[in-house]
């Protein structure tokens, strides 16, 4: 087996290396009289600006449209997220970015970008020229090789019909919604790919959210804390999700029935998450519901699923109430070798730290020092990622508030709010300013996903917000300290290995990370697995492809981007 190692330069130069191998918004319709939060306590700062925001540096400068400034629906306070790719096959990390539409006409949008990355000289808007403008209100967006050919491609959730792009493997793509069999007449939002019979061929999940009609919903026909807002989720009846099987022939059917996912009262689906949540192999199903009970769906091993939420401990808070399910992030944040889950909530309520304990979960949330500090905030995207790389995961959370009305001379909170990231220190977590710039991170963002652009080792973070132009954090953090890349590449199916678990050992110390398919909220981030290694070096690997092979490597180089090609 051989690894391809990339270099950190202007000019990646390929070489082999031989390795060892063995083989919501949560509001009811009624006026909410929970008092108005008091002043809040939050950790202080150990690091200072690690990021800037070089959005309009680099040329990503178009503004979000998500209808009108009052927010008078529902719909106005979604959207969009945001998906990262290699569009064209440079090795470069391009960004498709989701665009709304004015509520007159919400199957008109302004279109969607493609953000191809050129380098030193930043982003080139080629949405046109690629065929993947779409014009319709869009929600979200994923980027996954569907069909096997060794390309990304991408699946956009919208208000009404989600859209399936094919890429050619030259950055042209083509409409295969109807074809594949996904069109979708109902609001979608979040989307995620896994292969849930492990065939090596990845299946769709599509979460949907409510019926929605502006000719059956009074604008502003509700209150909260004694201010007129849109109608919430619970006024209005949820719609259910779907999973699609992949057929391996380019299209796909419904099997949301057949797989026990479709037993059970639709939720309020926004975050989707397929990981292996109990490490035994194959993928499980985790959905973020807004004002109810989160999914847990355990896959039995054959693609059928069983809902196991209360009795894993994952469906409610601490309390035993359901919060305001937004974003979900995973990740190992305490370094015992299993994924941990965080999801966003609402304000009042707080953000969600559930501690897995092999397969089931212990909220945590305060004892790690990230329930207090959100309650006055509106949380959507959420990713862990190593920013500093110290060998631990830190936590990024976007914020922004779905009222605009909240705005006022004695409120306790503001429409736009600032971002949050937290620095991991031994398993707690403590709060960082993250951005300097004329831009100081205060804004209304939804989407939050994780990349390297420029292949320096550091992971830099795209945030989408509405009705403006995204953000781009470039990480500036200077550390000194080393870092590992890692590519997977799946032998003839499956062919990034989506669902593969990956460990890393440095200095007798483990780490864990997940390919995955589909997180934060509305998005999906950078496919490649990022490891910081502090002062030290990466000793070996074990990679546990889906189904639960085992592949050893071993000589591994530093502060380089390793390709990991599947066993034969």
């Amino acid at each position: 087996m051989k690894t391809v190692v990339r270099s950190n330069s202007a000019n990646p130069i390929y070489w082999a290396l031989m390795s060892l191998v063995t083989v919501a918004c949560s509001q009811s319709g009624v006026e909410d009289s929970s008092p108005a939060p008091t002043e809040y306590l939050v950790s202080t700062a150990v690091v200072e600006t690690p990021f800037v925001d070089k959005a309009a540096a680099w040329n990503l400068t178009r503004i979000h449209t998500g209808g009108g400034p009052e927010k008078r629906y529902i719909v106005e306070a979604k959207g969009g997220g945001a998906a990262l790719l290699d569009a064209e096959g440079d090795g470069d990390l391009d960004i498709y970015w989701v665009n709304g539409a004015p509520l007159a006409t919400p199957g008109l949008g302004g279109g969607n970008a493609l953000y191809r990355n050129d380098g030193e000289v930043g982003f080139v808007d080629i949405a046109a020229a690629a065929g993947v403008e779409g014009h319709g209100w869009g929600m979200g967006a994923q980027s996954a090789d569907y069909d096997n050919d060794g390309d990304q491609d991408l699946y956009i959730t919208c208000l009404r019909d989600n859209i399936l792009y094919r890429n050619d493997g030259r950055g042209r793509f083509a409409d295969q919604t109807e074809q594949a069999g996904v069109a979708m007449p109902l609001w979608s939002t979040g989307a995620a790919m896994g292969d849930t019979d492990l065939d090596g061929d990845l299946d769709l999940y599509v979460a949907n959210y409510v019926e929605f009609s502006v000719d059956e919903i009074r604008p502003l026909g509700t209150q909260w804390k004694g201010r007129d807002v849109f109608v919430g989720p619970l006024s209005l009846p949820a719609s259910p999700d779907v999973l699609y099987r992949n057929e391996g022939d380019g299209t796909f059917v419904d099997m949301t029935g057949a797989s026990g996912i479709g037993r059970h009262e639709p939720g309020y689906g926004f975050g989707v998450l397929f990981v292996d949540l109990d490490d035994d192999g194959d993928q499980d199903l985790y959905i973020a519901n807004d004002s109810t009970p989160n999914f847990l769906y355990r896959n039995t091993g054959d693609g059928t699923f069983v809902e196991v939420g209360l009795r894993a401990n994952a469906a409610f808070n601490e309390m035993g109430l359901a919060q305001a399910g937004m974003g979900v992030a995973w990740g190992d944040y305490d370094g015992d070798g299993d994924g941990d889950l965080f999801v966003t909530n609402f304000e009042d309520d707080y953000n969600t730290l559930y501690r897995n304990a092999g397969g089931t979960f212990t909220d945590i949330s305060f004892a790690v020092d990230l329930g207090r500090v959100s309650l006055p905030y509106v949380g959507f995207g959420a990713v862990f990622l190593d920013y500093d790389n110290d060998a631990d995961q830190d936590l990024f959370v976007a914020n922004g508030h779905v009222y605009p009305q909240i705005e006022s001379p004695e409120g306790s909170a503001t429409y736009p709010q600032k971002n949050h990231l937290f620095a991991n220190d031994g398993g707690r977590f403590n709060l960082v300013d993250p951005v300097v710039g004329p831009k100081m991170a205060a804004g209304v963002s939804r989407g939050a996903v994780a990349g390297d652009f420029d292949d320096d080792g550091r992971l830099d973070l795209f945030v989408t917000n509405l009705n403006g132009r995204p953000s781009l954090l470039y990480n500036n953090t200077e550390t000194g300290h080393h870092w590992l890349g890692v590519h997977l590449r799946g032998h003839t199916q499956n062919r990034e290995g989506v669902g593969a678990r990956v460990f890393v050992w440095s200095e007798g110390r483990r780490q864990r990370r997940d390919v995955l398919c589909g997180e934060s909220f509305l998005g999906s981030g950078d496919r490649r697995l990022h490891f910081g290694l502090a002062a030290g070096s990466a000793d070996s690997m074990h990679v546990y492809w889906p189904g639960g092979a085992l592949q050893r490597v071993s000589d591994l180089p530093l502060d380089s981007y390793v390709l990991v090609e599947q066993e034969q």
